[in-house]
């Protein structure tokens, strides 16, 4: 990744480091300036992987990254827009999220959304609001 790329907060691995507990890093926003999502990341040469918490009653405005993105369901529920579909997210699911398409969600669910996240590292963590 480049310095250009580089996410502040985020932990990136010393050499021989393998393990690490996502609840226990540093907090760090998902996407500061359109959505409420925050929790640990870890960032790999091509892979950015982050355990992230929406406290319930918030959102994710609109917004792409050229780089594609993955979203695991843990706990709670959301209703996600990604392009012209609707999904809704319950524990267990699995949303592929392509580059460039304009996605947004919101937490249905009383209690907060908890996903981890996968990225590629071509363009970082962050999106651009749309």
């Amino acid at each position: 990744m480049s310095e250009l790329n580089r996410i502040p907060g985020a932990t990136y691995p010393a050499p021989n480091e393998h393990h690490f507990e996502l609840a226990k890093l540093k907090s760090i926003a998902g996407g500061p300036d359109y959505s409420s999502a925050h929790g640990g990341c870890v960032v790999g040469e091509r892979m950015i992987v982050a355990l992230m918490r929406m406290p319930a009653g918030t959102l994710s405005e609109p917004h792409s990254h050229p780089n594609e993105q993955w979203v695991f369901q843990i706990e709670g529920t959301s209703l996600n827009f990604i392009g012209d579909q609707e999904i809704e997210a319950k524990p267990g699911s699995l949303i592929y999220i392509p580059s460039n398409v304009v996605h947004h969600g919101r937490v249905t669910s009383s209690e907060d959304s908890v996903f981890f996240t996968v990225k590629d590292t071509s363009h970082g963590l962050y999106g651009i609001k749309k």
